[in-house]
Protein backbone atom coordinates (compact mmCIF):
# COMPACT_ATOMS: atom_id res chain seq x y z
CA UNK A 1 0.00 0.00 0.00
CA UNK A 2 1.10 3.67 -1.06
CA UNK A 3 0.01 6.39 1.81
CA UNK A 4 -0.53 9.80 1.84
CA UNK A 5 -0.73 11.53 4.93
CA UNK A 6 -1.47 15.16 4.97
CA UNK A 7 -0.55 16.94 7.91
CA UNK A 8 1.87 14.09 8.41
CA UNK A 9 4.80 15.92 10.97
CA UNK A 10 1.84 16.62 13.37
CA UNK A 11 1.64 14.49 16.51
CA UNK A 12 -1.31 12.06 14.60
CA UNK A 13 0.39 11.79 11.25
CA UNK A 14 3.96 11.37 12.68
CA UNK A 15 2.58 8.13 14.59
CA UNK A 16 0.58 7.19 11.36
CA UNK A 17 3.82 7.51 9.55
CA UNK A 18 5.73 5.32 12.15
CA UNK A 19 2.99 2.49 12.28
CA UNK A 20 2.49 2.24 8.75
CA UNK A 21 6.14 2.12 7.73
CA UNK A 22 6.37 -0.63 10.11
CA UNK A 23 3.19 -2.58 8.27
CA UNK A 24 5.30 -2.35 5.25
CA UNK A 25 3.61 0.54 3.58
CA UNK A 26 5.14 3.09 1.38
CA UNK A 27 4.76 6.37 3.27
CA UNK A 28 5.04 9.67 2.15
CA UNK A 29 4.25 12.63 4.61
CA UNK A 30 2.85 16.37 3.72
CA UNK A 31 2.90 19.21 6.03
CA UNK A 32 3.98 23.04 5.69
CA UNK A 33 5.70 22.36 8.77
CA UNK A 34 3.84 25.85 10.71
CA UNK A 35 3.25 24.36 13.76
CA UNK A 36 5.32 23.86 16.77
CA UNK A 37 7.39 20.29 17.21
CA UNK A 38 6.79 19.01 13.62
CA UNK A 39 10.58 20.29 12.62
CA UNK A 40 11.32 17.91 16.02
CA UNK A 41 8.85 15.11 14.35
CA UNK A 42 9.89 15.13 10.70
CA UNK A 43 13.80 14.86 12.16
CA UNK A 44 12.61 11.55 14.01
CA UNK A 45 10.70 10.36 11.14
CA UNK A 46 13.69 11.08 9.05
CA UNK A 47 16.24 8.93 11.54
CA UNK A 48 13.86 6.03 12.10
CA UNK A 49 12.13 5.52 8.73
CA UNK A 50 14.89 6.90 6.06
CA UNK A 51 12.38 5.48 3.26
CA UNK A 52 9.21 7.94 4.25
CA UNK A 53 9.30 10.34 1.51
CA UNK A 54 8.51 14.30 2.81
CA UNK A 55 6.90 17.16 0.91
CA UNK A 56 6.68 20.61 2.06
CA UNK A 57 3.59 22.17 0.67
CA UNK A 58 0.72 23.66 1.75
CA UNK A 59 -2.61 22.44 0.94
CA UNK A 60 -4.39 25.86 0.74
CA UNK A 61 -2.25 26.83 -2.10
CA UNK A 62 -0.19 24.12 -3.71
CA UNK A 63 -2.80 22.45 -6.11
CA UNK A 64 -0.17 21.25 -8.67
CA UNK A 65 1.33 18.98 -5.95
CA UNK A 66 -1.48 17.82 -4.20
CA UNK A 67 -2.83 16.82 -7.81
CA UNK A 68 0.74 15.18 -8.19
CA UNK A 69 0.32 12.88 -5.45
CA UNK A 70 -3.04 11.57 -5.27
CA UNK A 71 -2.50 9.72 -8.50
CA UNK A 72 0.53 8.17 -6.96
CA UNK A 73 -1.32 7.14 -3.70
CA UNK A 74 -4.08 4.22 -2.79
CA UNK A 75 -4.74 5.43 0.33
CA UNK A 76 -4.70 9.00 1.98
CA UNK A 77 -5.15 10.15 5.67
CA UNK A 78 -5.79 13.39 5.59
CA UNK A 79 -4.79 15.02 9.03
CA UNK A 80 -3.65 18.84 8.00
CA UNK A 81 -6.03 20.94 10.00
CA UNK A 82 -5.95 23.79 12.27
CA UNK A 83 -7.06 22.24 15.41
CA UNK A 84 -7.76 25.10 17.67
CA UNK A 85 -11.34 26.33 19.10
CA UNK A 86 -9.52 29.35 20.39
CA UNK A 87 -7.33 29.84 17.38
CA UNK A 88 -10.14 30.01 15.38
CA UNK A 89 -11.76 32.70 17.51
CA UNK A 90 -8.78 34.91 17.43
CA UNK A 91 -8.51 33.93 13.21
CA UNK A 92 -11.45 32.47 11.69
CA UNK A 93 -10.76 33.08 7.99
CA UNK A 94 -7.23 31.58 8.57
CA UNK A 95 -9.23 29.26 10.45
CA UNK A 96 -11.59 28.47 7.14
CA UNK A 97 -8.90 28.30 4.56
CA UNK A 98 -7.34 25.58 6.37
CA UNK A 99 -9.83 23.35 7.40
CA UNK A 100 -12.55 23.71 4.13
CA UNK A 101 -10.49 25.32 1.30
CA UNK A 102 -7.23 22.75 2.34
CA UNK A 103 -9.91 19.42 2.13
CA UNK A 104 -12.17 21.14 -0.81
CA UNK A 105 -8.71 21.29 -2.81
CA UNK A 106 -7.61 18.00 -2.10
CA UNK A 107 -11.37 16.20 -2.99
CA UNK A 108 -10.88 18.35 -6.41
CA UNK A 109 -7.52 16.51 -6.71
CA UNK A 110 -8.52 13.34 -6.42
CA UNK A 111 -11.79 14.18 -8.46
CA UNK A 112 -10.10 15.91 -11.85
CA UNK A 113 -7.34 13.93 -11.75
CA UNK A 114 -9.52 10.56 -11.88
CA UNK A 115 -7.48 9.38 -9.31
CA UNK A 116 -9.22 6.73 -6.92
CA UNK A 117 -7.30 6.48 -3.39
CA UNK A 118 -9.03 5.83 0.35
CA UNK A 119 -9.75 8.81 1.54
CA UNK A 120 -10.50 8.62 4.96
CA UNK A 121 -10.49 12.57 6.83
CA UNK A 122 -9.97 13.35 10.55
CA UNK A 123 -13.29 14.78 11.55
CA UNK A 124 -14.12 16.07 15.15
CA UNK A 125 -16.97 15.83 18.07
CA UNK A 126 -17.04 19.87 18.15
CA UNK A 127 -20.10 19.19 14.85
CA UNK A 128 -22.19 17.92 17.12
CA UNK A 129 -21.97 21.48 19.46
CA UNK A 130 -23.48 22.23 22.95
CA UNK A 131 -25.87 19.75 23.14
CA UNK A 132 -27.73 21.92 25.18
CA UNK A 133 -30.84 19.45 25.39
CA UNK A 134 -28.75 16.40 26.51
CA UNK A 135 -29.07 16.09 30.44
CA UNK A 136 -25.75 16.04 32.55
CA UNK A 137 -25.70 14.76 35.69
CA UNK A 138 -22.43 15.21 38.78
CA UNK A 139 -22.15 11.80 40.95
CA UNK A 140 -19.77 13.70 42.66
CA UNK A 141 -16.50 13.01 40.79
CA UNK A 142 -17.62 13.31 37.02
CA UNK A 143 -20.43 14.84 34.83
CA UNK A 144 -22.09 11.95 33.06
CA UNK A 145 -24.92 11.63 30.48
CA UNK A 146 -28.15 10.59 32.42
CA UNK A 147 -29.65 8.90 29.34
CA UNK A 148 -27.25 7.77 27.60
CA UNK A 149 -24.65 5.70 29.36
CA UNK A 150 -23.48 4.57 25.77
CA UNK A 151 -22.76 8.18 24.91
CA UNK A 152 -23.27 10.13 21.04
CA UNK A 153 -24.60 8.25 18.28
CA UNK A 154 -23.32 9.44 14.72
CA UNK A 155 -27.30 10.21 14.42
CA UNK A 156 -27.09 13.06 16.15
CA UNK A 157 -27.99 16.47 14.86
CA UNK A 158 -24.77 18.36 13.59
CA UNK A 159 -24.55 22.16 15.56
CA UNK A 160 -21.27 23.69 14.27
CA UNK A 161 -20.34 25.39 17.44
CA UNK A 162 -17.54 28.39 17.12
CA UNK A 163 -15.70 28.75 13.96
CA UNK A 164 -13.43 25.72 14.21
CA UNK A 165 -16.36 23.59 14.30
CA UNK A 166 -17.94 25.10 11.68
CA UNK A 167 -15.38 24.59 9.31
CA UNK A 168 -14.43 21.16 10.78
CA UNK A 169 -18.44 20.36 10.02
CA UNK A 170 -17.99 22.12 6.67
CA UNK A 171 -15.39 19.70 5.71
CA UNK A 172 -16.73 16.79 7.47
CA UNK A 173 -20.03 17.16 4.98
CA UNK A 174 -17.82 17.68 2.17
CA UNK A 175 -15.69 14.52 2.39
CA UNK A 176 -19.00 12.63 2.88
CA UNK A 177 -20.68 14.04 0.15
CA UNK A 178 -18.40 13.45 -2.58
CA UNK A 179 -18.40 9.81 -1.95
CA UNK A 180 -22.12 10.60 -2.65
CA UNK A 181 -22.09 12.31 -6.02
CA UNK A 182 -18.81 11.71 -7.01
CA UNK A 183 -18.49 8.38 -6.11
CA UNK A 184 -14.75 8.76 -4.25
CA UNK A 185 -14.20 6.53 -1.47
CA UNK A 186 -14.13 8.19 1.52
CA UNK A 187 -15.02 7.87 5.11
CA UNK A 188 -15.44 10.39 7.88
CA UNK A 189 -14.26 9.64 11.29
CA UNK A 190 -15.24 12.02 14.28
CA UNK A 191 -12.27 11.67 16.75
CA UNK A 192 -12.27 12.86 20.40
CA UNK A 193 -9.34 12.98 22.40
CA UNK A 194 -6.40 11.69 20.75
CA UNK A 195 -3.05 11.67 23.24
CA UNK A 196 -0.28 9.56 23.00
CA UNK A 197 3.90 10.12 22.39
CA UNK A 198 4.90 13.05 19.87
CA UNK A 199 2.33 15.63 21.02
CA UNK A 200 3.70 19.01 21.86
CA UNK A 201 -0.05 19.63 23.54
CA UNK A 202 -0.53 23.19 24.72
CA UNK A 203 -3.43 24.78 27.16
CA UNK A 204 -6.28 25.21 24.48
CA UNK A 205 -5.65 21.78 22.16
CA UNK A 206 -3.72 18.26 23.41
CA UNK A 207 -5.08 18.55 27.44
CA UNK A 208 -3.37 15.66 28.37
CA UNK A 209 -0.11 15.89 26.61
CA UNK A 210 -0.17 19.60 27.91
CA UNK A 211 -0.97 18.94 31.63
CA UNK A 212 1.75 16.15 31.23
CA UNK A 213 4.68 18.47 29.74
CA UNK A 214 3.91 21.80 31.97
CA UNK A 215 4.13 18.97 34.95
CA UNK A 216 7.29 18.00 34.28
CA UNK A 217 8.88 21.53 33.57
CA UNK A 218 6.96 22.71 36.97
CA UNK A 219 4.28 25.43 35.00
CA UNK A 220 1.65 27.07 35.95
CA UNK A 221 -1.40 24.68 35.41
CA UNK A 222 -4.60 26.40 35.58
CA UNK A 223 -8.10 24.16 35.98
CA UNK A 224 -11.15 25.58 33.94
CA UNK A 225 -14.22 24.79 35.72
CA UNK A 226 -14.27 22.00 38.28
CA UNK A 227 -12.22 19.58 36.78
CA UNK A 228 -14.82 16.90 36.61
CA UNK A 229 -15.22 17.82 32.87
CA UNK A 230 -14.99 13.98 31.04
CA UNK A 231 -14.31 13.09 27.64
CA UNK A 232 -13.77 9.72 25.78
CA UNK A 233 -9.61 9.78 25.53
CA UNK A 234 -8.41 7.79 22.74
CA UNK A 235 -4.54 6.34 22.26
CA UNK A 236 -3.44 6.92 18.81
CA UNK A 237 -1.99 3.94 18.17
CA UNK A 238 -5.84 2.20 18.67
CA UNK A 239 -6.34 5.69 16.12
CA UNK A 240 -4.21 4.16 13.59
CA UNK A 241 -6.14 0.54 13.60
CA UNK A 242 -9.00 2.32 13.19
CA UNK A 243 -7.65 3.95 9.51
CA UNK A 244 -6.13 0.51 8.93
CA UNK A 245 -9.32 -1.17 9.26
CA UNK A 246 -11.34 1.81 7.05
CA UNK A 247 -9.13 0.88 4.31
CA UNK A 248 -9.48 -3.03 4.65
CA UNK A 249 -13.00 -2.21 4.47
CA UNK A 250 -13.55 0.50 1.89
CA UNK A 251 -16.15 -1.30 0.12
CA UNK A 252 -18.75 -1.60 2.43
CA UNK A 253 -18.07 1.78 4.34
CA UNK A 254 -17.45 4.25 1.58
CA UNK A 255 -19.42 7.40 2.32
CA UNK A 256 -19.86 6.64 5.39
CA UNK A 257 -19.34 8.44 9.05
CA UNK A 258 -17.87 6.84 12.61
CA UNK A 259 -17.28 8.24 15.83
CA UNK A 260 -13.97 6.98 17.02
CA UNK A 261 -12.80 7.95 20.28
CA UNK A 262 -12.53 5.78 23.99
CA UNK A 263 -16.01 5.57 24.65
CA UNK A 264 -17.30 4.99 27.95
CA UNK A 265 -15.18 2.57 29.22
CA UNK A 266 -11.71 4.93 28.50
CA UNK A 267 -13.28 8.18 29.56
CA UNK A 268 -11.55 10.29 32.15
CA UNK A 269 -12.12 13.39 34.05
CA UNK A 270 -9.73 16.20 33.87
CA UNK A 271 -8.72 16.08 37.58
CA UNK A 272 -8.34 12.18 37.33
CA UNK A 273 -5.03 12.75 35.16
CA UNK A 274 -2.89 14.49 38.28
CA UNK A 275 -2.47 11.82 41.01
CA UNK A 276 -1.24 10.02 37.96
CA UNK A 277 1.52 12.34 37.11
CA UNK A 278 1.80 13.08 40.88
CA UNK A 279 2.66 9.44 41.28
CA UNK A 280 5.04 9.28 38.17
CA UNK A 281 6.72 12.74 39.73
CA UNK A 282 6.94 11.45 43.17
CA UNK A 283 5.62 14.98 44.13
CA UNK A 284 2.27 16.99 44.60
CA UNK A 285 1.10 19.24 41.30
CA UNK A 286 0.08 22.56 42.40
CA UNK A 287 -3.34 23.89 40.73
CA UNK A 288 -4.62 26.94 39.81
CA UNK A 289 -8.47 27.52 39.19
CA UNK A 290 -10.51 28.99 36.78
CA UNK A 291 -13.79 30.30 35.59
CA UNK A 292 -15.39 27.54 33.01
CA UNK A 293 -14.08 28.64 29.18
CA UNK A 294 -17.01 29.61 26.68
CA UNK A 295 -18.23 26.08 25.03
CA UNK A 296 -16.13 23.56 27.53
CA UNK A 297 -18.47 20.97 27.22
CA UNK A 298 -19.15 18.88 30.71
CA UNK A 299 -18.64 15.53 29.32
CA UNK A 300 -18.39 13.99 25.97
CA UNK A 301 -18.23 10.83 25.18
CA UNK A 302 -18.48 9.09 21.45
CA UNK A 303 -21.06 6.13 21.29
CA UNK A 304 -18.53 3.34 19.21
CA UNK A 305 -20.70 0.82 18.84
CA UNK A 306 -21.31 1.64 14.84
CA UNK A 307 -17.22 1.03 14.72
CA UNK A 308 -17.36 -1.99 16.40
CA UNK A 309 -19.75 -3.58 14.45
CA UNK A 310 -18.73 -2.33 11.14
CA UNK A 311 -15.07 -2.33 11.29
CA UNK A 312 -14.08 -5.00 14.10
CA UNK A 313 -13.03 -2.20 16.04
CA UNK A 314 -12.49 -1.18 19.72
CA UNK A 315 -9.93 0.50 21.58
CA UNK A 316 -7.28 -1.44 23.88
CA UNK A 317 -4.80 0.64 25.60
CA UNK A 318 -6.40 1.75 28.73
CA UNK A 319 -5.80 5.53 30.10
CA UNK A 320 -3.39 4.27 32.63
CA UNK A 321 -1.51 2.56 30.08
CA UNK A 322 -1.85 5.64 27.54
CA UNK A 323 -0.92 8.20 30.10
CA UNK A 324 2.10 5.86 31.46
CA UNK A 325 3.21 5.86 27.81
CA UNK A 326 3.02 9.87 26.81
CA UNK A 327 5.20 10.51 30.28
CA UNK A 328 7.56 8.57 29.73
CA UNK A 329 8.15 10.06 25.79
CA UNK A 330 7.65 13.63 27.87
CA UNK A 331 10.14 13.03 30.39
CA UNK A 332 12.84 11.62 27.90
CA UNK A 333 12.35 14.92 25.77
CA UNK A 334 12.03 17.89 28.80
CA UNK A 335 15.21 19.30 27.00
CA UNK A 336 13.23 19.64 23.97
CA UNK A 337 10.53 21.29 25.31
CA UNK A 338 12.47 24.11 26.79
CA UNK A 339 14.37 24.24 23.76
CA UNK A 340 11.38 24.75 21.41
CA UNK A 341 9.86 27.23 23.66
CA UNK A 342 7.51 25.60 26.17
Amino acid sequence: MKLLITGGCGFIGTNFADYFSKKGWEVTVLDNLSRRGTDENLKWLQQTHPAIRFIKADMRTDNKILEEEVQKHDAVFHLAAQVAVTTSVANPREDFEINVVGTLNLLEAIRTTKANPVLIYASTNKVYGGMEDIVVIDDGTRYKYRDLPEGIREDRLLDFHSPYGCSKGTADQYVRDYARIYGLRTIVFRQSCIYGPRQYGVEDQGWIAWFTIAALLQKNITIYGDGKQVRDVLYVEDLARAYELGVENIGKVSGQVFNIGGGPDKALAIKEIFPMLEKFLGREIPLKSSDWRPGDQPVYISNIDKAKNVLGWEPKVTPVDGVTKLFDWCNKNIEVFKRIGF
